[in-house]
C-alpha cells in the first residue's frame, strides 16, 4: 500500500519540503506520497479528525503557523518537542491495529547540523533574532552546540513566551532585548540565528549596513526566499559566513524522512536533496 504524508502550514505553496522529501523516497525506493496541504490554526483539529483512521499515513512535517498547536493535536511527544512545547513533526505509529500520533521537533537536529557544517566555533556567543515557534529550537540548539547564554531580540517582549520556555527546559541564560538594539550588538557575534520572515529583518540589515565590517560569525536565516536575503548579503559583506534557511530545511527534513520511512539517510540521499533545491552537495 502507498504510503501518505505531507507538509502542513499557512500559507504553504511556496514550502520546498516536497522537493526534499520526493528526491529522498525515490532514492530509497520507498512508495510514499508526500504534498503541501495549507492548513490554518482554526482550521487544524479538523483535519487532524480528517484523517484518523486512515492508516494511508506514515508522517506530516509541520511548519508555522502550527508547531505549538499541533502538540494538542498527538498522543506523546518525545526528545526535544517535549521540553519545548514546540513540535515540527508527527509520526504515525502502527501497532497492532492501533495507530498514535507522535510528536517531534527536528528543527533543533536542523540547526546544529547547518551551523556545524558552516564552522561555527565552539561554545559560542549566540544570538537570536525573533521570539516566535521557531526561536525556542534555535535556543535548544544554541545550548547544544555548547552556548551559555543567548540574547533574543525582538520587536515586542511580550512575544518572547517561546523562547523564554525553551531556555528555562534547556537550562541555558536568555535575555530578552529590544530588536532596536540589535544591530550594534549582533555585530561580529559568534552565532546570529533569524527566525523573521521573509524581509523581516530588512530594516536591521540596513542598520547593521552602516556598522564597520568585524569579522562576523556565522549567520543562519531561516528564510529562504527570496535569498539571498538582504541581511546575509549584509552580514557576508562583513566578513561572516552565511547559512540559508534551505540548509536547516534540509538537514531537519533527513530526520524526518528517517521516521517516516524507516530508512537511513546516507550521503547519496542527502546530495539528491541538495540537488532537488539547489543546494551546493555536501563535503566532508
Amino acid at each position: 500500500m502507498s504510503r501518505r504524508a505531507a507538509v502542513l502550514g499557512h500559507p504553504i505553496s511556496h514550502s520546498k519540503s516536497p522537493a526534499l522529501h520526493s528526491a529522498a523516497y525515490a532514492t530509497l525506493g520507498v512508495d510514499i506520497e508526500y504534498s503541501a496541504i495549507d492548513v490554518t490554526v482554526d482550521r487544524l483539529p479538523s483535519f487532524m479528525d480528517s484523517i484518523r483512521g486512515d492508516d494511508a499515513w506514515c508522517g506530516l512535517s509541520v511548519t508555522m503557523p502550527l508547531k505549538s498547536a499541533m502538540v494538542r493535536e498527538v498522543d506523546e511527544v518525545r526528545g526535544a518537542g517535549a521540553h519545548l512545547g514546540v513540535i515540527n513533526t508527527v509520526v504515525f505509529e502502527h501497532d497492532a491495529g492501533r495507530v498514535r500520533r507522535v510528536g517531534y521537533n527536528t528543527d533543533v537536529a536542523g540547526i546544529v547540523e547547518a551551523v556545524r557544517y558552516a564552522g561555527v566555533v565552539a561554545a559560542p556567543h549566540a544570538a537570536i533574532l525573533g521570539g516566535g515557534g521557531t526561536s525556542a529550537a534555535a535556543v535548544a540548539a544554541a545550548q547544544e552546540l555548547g552556548a551559555r547564554h543567548v540574547d533574543v531580540f525582538v520587536r515586542d517582549a511580550g512575544r518572547a513566551g517561546d523562547a523564554q520556555a525553551a531556555a528555562d527546559a534547556v537550562g541555558i541564560s536568555l535575555t530578552v532585548r529590544p530588536l532596536t538594539e540589535a544591530a550594534t550588538a549582533v555585530a561580529g557575534t559568534d552565532l546570529v540565528i533569524s527566525t523573521f520572515p521573509p524581509r523581516a529583518a530588512d530594516s536591521l540589515a540596513e542598520e547593521l549596513a552602516g556598522l564597520p565590517g568585524t569579522g562576523a560569525g556565522v549567520l543562519l536565516d531561516v528564510a529562504y526566499d527570496p535569498w539571498p536575503s538582504r541581511l546575509a548579503e549584509v552580514w557576508h559583506g562583513h566578513g561572516g559566513a552565511v547559512v540559508p534557511g534551505l540548509e536547516m530545511l534540509m538537514y531537519q527534513a533527513a530526520e524526518q524522512i528517517r521516521r517516516f520511512s524507516g530508512c537511513d539517510v546516507n550521503a547519496a540521499v542527502i546530495d539528491v536533496m541538495c540537488d532537488s533545491v539547489g543546494l551546493p552537495r555536501r563535503v566532508f
